[in-house]
């Protein structure tokens, strides 16, 4: 995607939180889930319109369910939007995201403070 491109898919991204510059990341995390969106729809295995999509859905059922984002858990509904895209897709299955998350909990409590937490 060229940087126009970029740019304009950010307009079509329901409550996005961003600055003058782009998008804006609490935590690194944040910054990683959002990539990875990108990524898989660039490479073709979603539509940048498919992810907003899931995304505004994901938005709106956590609205329903008294729990809408005042902007601070923006990014847990982008990542369980990229959860459902990513198991909707086949690219994971849910047992595969579970171990996968599994994996990361493990490793971030037996990882020492101010190290990075890095996956066996």
């Amino acid at each position: 995607m060229s940087r126009s491109e970029v740019g304009a898919t950010f307009e079509s991204l329901p409550r996005l939180p961003r600055d003058e510059h782009g998008p804006v990341f609490a935590e690194p995390w944040q910054a990683q889930a959002f990539a990875l969106a990108v990524r898989l729809s660039a490479e073709g295995h979603f539509t940048w319109t498919e992810w907003a999509d899931t995304l505004a859905a994901q938005l709106e059922g956590a609205a329903r369910r008294g729990q809408a984002d005042e902007g601070f858990r923006y990014y847990e509904h982008w990542l369980a939007a990229l959860e459902q895209l990513v198991e909707a897709k086949r690219l994971a299955s849910a047992g595969e995201l579970a171990e996968r998350k599994h994996a990361w909990s493990d490793a971030y409590a037996h990882t020492p403070h101010g190290d990075p937490v890095r996956l066996r």
